[in-house]
């Protein structure tokens, strides 16, 4: 595979990438360059989580990548997840990685790297202590919506010491690509700012696309920021109706696409064809839309290109879009269903449904 090639893949991944110039610098140069994400092991994946990230795992790994997956257990214990029992933290992580597994990510090719195993670790302190040393209170403080926080939230001593410790794992990794969402950039670009002066160098930052709720967007609020735009209306655990989740019965999910915001002719800030954009088409050949004759009769759309065409001509119908996007999406969550319907996967599950959730 060429640089183009390689560079094609990951930008299927990137919604922004940090930069692209320093990007292709980096394959040109490095046969085999480290990227990485993390994630805070705590209930139920969605499919943002579950089906989303295990598609842009699998593009990094293709474009030659070799992928380090940080499970944030003690990140979540400093967030508070599952009321900071570890135990219960480390039965989630373990629970991500078995349902990626059952997405169809082969695992044996994601170096998994668990927090707790490297936190004794006196050369990760020593990093952290110097992106602190390098950094003000207010710095850090702009970037807690990383942990799902804002700057007027209460925060724990803990919580504000996080962002330090999540650049610090960055270099910790030897990550020359940090691919995680746009809602992690802000950590992203200190880790940015830092690294030259401190470690010699600084990451690629590929930040993925987050997947909107299924619910109506907010109003917007003068110019705004599209990023902050953006994580306001991302899918969300905290709203269970506005999630697709990856155990969620048939019966779920063709409700919550049923109920959904989908707009006649709207085609930005539209959540269902947000599914069929990055999810459907990067994993179906193609959308099969069941409709009676006298609507025009079953369609077969081969292309999102051509699904957004389609409906902003009005040739498709809200109801008709959202009844193809359930089927498609349950297609793709059986081979999960069935996966964790007996074994230790079953068990796995039931031990993590049975814990109670915190923020």
């Amino acid at each position: 595979m060429d640089i183009n090639e390689r560079l094609g893949l990951i930008q299927q991944v990137g919604e922004e990438i940090l930069t692209h110039e320093e990007l292709k610098t980096l394959l040109e140069t490095k046969k085999k360059p480290v990227a990485y994400d993390g994630f805070e092991p705590s209930g139920q994946l969605h499919i943002a989580q579950g089906l989303l990230r295990a598609i842009n795992i699998g593009r990094m790994v293709d474009a030659g990548c070799h992928f380090k997956m940080w499970v944030a257990d003690w990140f979540a214990w400093m967030n508070n997840k599952y009321d900071g029992d570890l135990e219960k933290i480390h039965k989630a992580g373990e629970y991500f990685i078995e349902t990626w597994k059952a997405c169809g990510l082969d695992t044996s090719k994601v170096e998994f790297v668990w927090t707790s195993e490297e936190i004794g670790n006196k050369e990760y302190w020593t990093k952290v202590i110097q992106i602190g040393r390098n950094s003000t209170l207010q710095r850090v403080l702009r970037t807690t919506q990383i942990m799902g926080r804002s700057e007027k939230d209460t925060l724990s001593a803990a919580q504000i010491f996080y962002p330090c410790m999540q650049a610090a794992d960055i270099f910790h990794l030897k990550a020359d690509i940090c691919q995680l969402g746009m809602d992690q950039r802000k950590v992203n670009i200190l880790a940015r700012e830092v690294g030259p002066k401190l470690f010699g160098w600084k990451p690629v930052a590929v930040h993925h696309h987050m997947l909107m709720g299924l619910q109506a967007p907010p109003a917007p609020v003068g110019e705004g920021d599209g990023v902050e735009r953006a994580i306001a209306m991302k899918m969300s655990k905290s709203n269970p109706n506005s999630a697709i989740f990856m155990q969620d019965t048939p019966e779920d999910v063709v409700r919550k696409i049923k109920n959904a915001y989908c707009p006649e002719k709207q085609t930005t800030e539209n959540p269902i064809l947000e599914y069929n954009k990055y999810i459907v088409f990067n994993k179906l050949k193609a959308l099969h839309i069941e409709r009676p004759a006298k609507f025009g009769g079953p369609l077969d759309i081969a292309s999102y290109a051509e699904l957004e065409e389609l409906f902003a001509a009005g040739k498709l119908h809200p109801m008709d879009l959202k009844s193809g996007t359930a089927a498609a999406i349950n297609e793709l969550l059986e081979p999960v269903r069935k996966h964790f319907s007996k074994g230790k996967p079953a068990e796995l599950l039931e031990q993590v449904r049975s814990f109670q959730i915190t923020r």
